[in-house]
């Protein structure tokens, strides 16, 4: 990957990422008598993540359907009280930035983001991080979604370098890795919890960048 010019990042759980969302979540389901091992909660949250489709905008009914299967492979029953606890008190957190992305200004090269989300990841992006990204490209205000490789074709277009010259980064296998790979874009997945030990193209910290520019 030492062709690399361009580094194009996912957003949500790539970069940035609810860190109360974990505590809270075990402090409801703690108040109703389950005691859940973090790592299993966020695999199953993770895996569940990968199959259902996140509007740009989410809704209470979004969740509720949401939090009614996560809870299920949990083996927890969503009762409508459960699922009303997990609402209030784990949706809508604030966004906070991985300490590992430390690294990125460290880079020596642009850096962009392609991410499925609403309008507001500027304002986010910026509280975080300041002016670092020179691209943000973002799902609602393109009206194409990852992993619909018009979204990517549109970055890859947009910041003015070849595809073999872009190293792509995100936690997704189906929405980040494989539309990247079909368009010839260098990918590695970013793995912290450790939920796809076999992915071959895999780091578990951002830090880890430097091996592979």
């Amino acid at each position: 990957m030492r062709h690399i010019k361009y580094i194009l990042f996912d957003a949500a759980n790539t970069l940035i990422h609810k860190p109360l969302l974990w505590k809270n979540l075990q402090m409801v389901l703690s108040k109703s008598g389950y005691e859940v091992p973090d790592d299993l909660l966020k695999r199953n949250h993770k895996l569940l993540s990968e199959h259902l489709k996140f509007p740009d905008r989410t809704s209470r009914d979004f969740y509720s359907g949401f939090n009614s299967d996560f809870l299920y492979s949990l083996g927890i029953s969503p009762t409508p009280e459960l699922l009303d606890e997990i609402f209030t008190g784990c949706t809508y957190l604030p966004w906070e930035k991985f300490s590992d992305t430390e690294i990125i200004d460290s880079l020596q090269l642009p850096v962009g983001i392609l991410s499925n989300f609403n309008n507001t990841l500027k304002e986010t992006i910026s509280e975080q991080f300041g002016e670092v990204f020179k691209h943000i490209f973002i799902s609602e205000n393109y009206g194409v979604a990852k992993p619909d490789l018009k979204f990517y074709e549109i970055a890859v277009r947009e910041t003015g370098f070849a595809p073999h010259e872009i190293l792509y980064i995100g936690d997704s296998i189906k929405l980040d890795m494989e539309p990247a790979i079909r368009l010839c874009l260098n990918s590695l997945l970013i793995d912290r919890d450790n939920v796809y030990p076999v992915y071959k193209n895999r780091i578990t910290s951002l830090d880890q960048l430097t091996l592979y520019l």
